[in-house]
């Protein structure tokens, strides 16, 4: 992406009827809502860094319709799986509607995507995943190995699905087009860090320079809610690394099947995700690795980088002459049984987040329900958000870190070729 200028930081005594901390999917589809139920009202949208540099804007741009469950279909949990199905497409709709309405350059892609195979374990889920969509009557088309590689160049999976909902994207671009055509009655401050939290009756945000005093706090961050006092020994954050080629030429391309631009996610929870991206590099995810929730340093970046070559050349031995331009590092927000949380805290405190790596739709689904929630304004999308599972407990530090490492160290289990 080319360089963004960013808000001003906020400094001074302010007063909001409404502040949301956290400017990546949720905390931006909160502010669209916000100003449509209250076009009178200012609101406040405070994000710690910048626009993007969060986990909304450093993912593999897969906008997820219908989720993973590993295991066997369960018809007792069609109720869960049917809700998890509505929230994730109605944050496709509301982003395909944003993305029109204000015309964001982020090369949305409406067209669903691939879930593949590459070994035993993962070949198992794949008739596991396959009778979840067939229950739920979702479109999909069931490939083997040779029609995989006759559409993404690569025999490296066994057999896979294509689920014909979903849409990918660049995600960068997506938020930043998002911040950029904000309504007029929200204001966006960046590199505003939220220090601390008085939390009475009209709760205030201590800042680096100054406080807010709010009417209504929503509080959007998923993982990082913790430094807040909200969510501890709840949820965790696991930080995934990747790696994109370089552009590759029109004869590279030419060996990369049928289709211009394709996304692909591993049916082993831990397997790598790859994409073709729509200015014709290959994007590919393999680690994921418990970190405290901070992003990687720039050493142990280029050691991950050597495991996605291996990845990468696993899938494309004709490409084996193709360098990584860059490489990089984000983090997700897990729990522990797989739940979100969404709700009210405290006295004029709202919370929404744990998305489990699904937080581009069900993010902004989140967003628009909990400004619903906090306004007091019924909806079907409320109810859904609602019933969330309780939280599986975490135990405090260091047995957090423990925890948290197996945790995500579990999900590789079994990867085998999928990896």
């Amino acid at each position: 992406m080319p360089p963004r200028k960013p808000t001003p930081s906020l400094s001074g005594t302010h007063r909001y009827k409404w502040t949301i901390v956290g400017a990546g999917f949720t905390g931006l589809s909160c502010a669209y809502r916000l100003a449509e139920l209250h076009p009178n009202d200012r609101i406040l949208l405070l994000d710690a860094r910048q626009v993007g540099q969060g986990a909304s804007g450093r993912n593999a741009g897969f906008a997820i319709a219908a989720s993973y469950f590993p295991g066997k279909y369960e018809l007792d949990k069609t109720p869960l799986y049917q809700r998890v199905l509505r929230i994730n497409n109605t944050g496709l709709n509301l982003l395909r509607t944003l993305i029109t309405k204000h015309q964001i350059d982020c090369d949305w892609q409406n067209s669903g995507f691939h879930h593949s195979a590459a070994d035993c374990e993962a070949l198992a889920q794949h008739k596991f995943y396959r009778d979840y969509l067939e229950a739920l009557q979702i479109d999909h088309t069931i490939l083997d190995r040779d029609e995989l590689t006759n559409r993404l160049g690569t025999s490296h999976y066994q057999a896979g699905i294509y689920v014909h909902q979903g849409a990918l994207m660049q995600p960068a671009a997506l938020v930043y087009g998002l911040a950029n055509n904000l309504p007029k009655n929200v204001t966006l401050a960046e590199n505003t860090p939220v220090l601390s939290i008085k939390a009475q009756k009209h709760p205030t945000l201590i800042l680096p320079k100054g406080e807010v005093e709010t009417g209504t706090f929503i509080l959007a961050v998923n993982y990082e809610a913790a430094k807040l006092g909200f969510l501890r020994n709840k949820l965790a954050g696991s930080t995934l690394s990747g790696s994109f080629t370089r552009k590759l030429t029109n004869e590279e391309l030419a060996t990369l099947g049928t289709l211009k631009q394709w996304g692909v996610l591993s049916l082993h929870g831990g397997g790598a995700t790859v994409r073709l991206t729509n200015d014709a590099r290959i994007c590919l995810r393999n680690s994921a690795e418990y970190h405290g929730g901070k992003l990687l340093e720039r050493k142990t970046i280029a050691k991950r980088q050597i495991i996605h070559k291996k990845s990468f050349y696993k899938r494309f031995p004709e490409l084996a002459h193709v360098p990584f331009e860059y490489s990089w590092s984000g983090v997700e927000g897990i729990t522990f049984n797989g739940t979100n949380f969404f709700g009210k805290q405290a006295e004029n405190i709202f919370l929404a987040g744990g998305y489990n790596g699904s937080g581009v739709s069900r993010g902004t689904s989140f967003g628009r329900a909990i400004a619903e929630y906090a306004s007091n304004i019924p909806s079907d999308l409320v109810d859904d958000c609602s019933v969330c599972a309780p939280a599986s407990f975490v135990p405090p530090r260091p047995f957090l870190d423990i925890g948290a490492a197996l945790t995500v160290r579990s999900r590789f289990k079994g990867v085998g070729l999928d990896r």
